[in-house]
């Protein structure tokens, strides 16, 4: 995808263009996912599909994985299973707020055309946004909150984003996922364990990004793994510093940056979102091309200013 748009209760329409090195590539889950899967048995990973895991329990040497009808053994275990996962509770790790998102998942009888646009709304949810993605044969719209309470549902907001685009949720699907939001750097490794991903709360608390950054988490995992496995005694431990110091580090801009940008989304949407280097910045950043650090004192001046002289509605 190469063209954004945005607006502000479905009015006040900005429309921009990505002028990142590659496009932003939108992808169906079910299909990616398959995929990756395919991709890791290629080179010799065994996968048990359709098998819960019921319990973990730490071994002398590792760590036994318990499902409903066999138990595995394993050196290592990586903790992969998303925001509403068990395994960072089994192994320890804190507690971390969850956010209720609600997506419309809607699918189209021919492919989209390829100038279709990732739209974002800024208007109908209370500190938060309403995004369309288009895909090949198909939209993902969905909608969530970034600070403060979340409303009980999405419904009205899904609908009536949805109904500027001719669709309806009696075409698609509604599926609610929450969101673990990256809120600070903590311990990502424990005894013979890492987690990863959104398990990990490795997820951008600004864009939501969360694919990108936990493919990257996963990587730098299965590195650290192969460190451990040669003798290395710090290898996990690095692992985490590894996360902290290349991504955690930026994180905390983009907390910051979210963290005035959802207060008060209107003024954010005047003096941020309609300003022509806004879609560039972003662009860049979501290609790994720039980092949040790198914006976010002049963005937070902008921000602030605005609150400071009133601009805000």
């Amino acid at each position: 995808m190469r063209k954004v748009s945005y607006t502000w209760k479905l009015g006040d329409p900005v429309n921009a263009e990505l002028t990142t090195t590659a496009p932003i590539w939108m992808v169906k889950r079910d299909v990616f996912d398959q995929f990756l899967v395919e991709q890791a048995q290629a080179v010799g990973a065994t996968v048990k599909d359709r098998t819960a895991v019921t319990a973990i329990e730490r071994q002398a040497e590792g760590w036994r994985v318990f499902t409903p009808t066999t138990a595995f053994e394993a050196a290592y275990l990586v903790g992969a299973d998303g925001a509403k996962g068990p395994t960072a509770k089994w192994l320890g790790f804190p507690d971390l707020e969850l956010r209720p998102t609600s997506i419309l998942e809607v699918e189209t009888e021919k492919p989209l055309d390829e100038s279709s646009a990732i739209c974002f709304e800024f208007g109908l949810v209370k500190q938060g946004c309403v995004w369309n993605f288009p895909k090949y044969q198909g939209y993902s719209i969905g909608a969530a909150t970034f600070c403060g309470k979340a409303p009980k549902d999405y419904q009205k907001p899904l609908q009536k984003y949805g109904q500027s685009f001719g669709l309806s949720p009696d075409q698609g699907t509604v599926y609610n996922h929450p969101l673990k939001l990256w809120d600070g750097n903590y311990p990502l490794h424990t005894q013979r364990a890492l987690l990863v991903g959104e398990a990990a709360a490795i997820v951008d608390p600004l864009s939501a990004e969360g694919i990108r950054p936990g493919m990257i988490s996963g990587v730098k995992a299965a590195a650290a793994i192969h460190q451990a496995l040669q003798g290395d005694p710090h290898a996990l431990a690095a692992y985490t510093q590894d996360m902290h110091n290349s991504w955690g580090q930026d994180m905390q801009w983009a907390k910051r940056i979210s963290s005035l940008f959802f207060r008060v989304p209107g003024l954010g949407y005047r003096v941020g979102i309609k300003r022509p280097s806004a879609t560039k910045r972003l662009g860049q950043i979501l290609a790994g091309e720039l980092q949040y650090a790198d914006i976010a004192n002049r963005v937070m001046k902008r921000l602030s200013g605005g609150l400071m002289t009133g601009k805000s509605r």
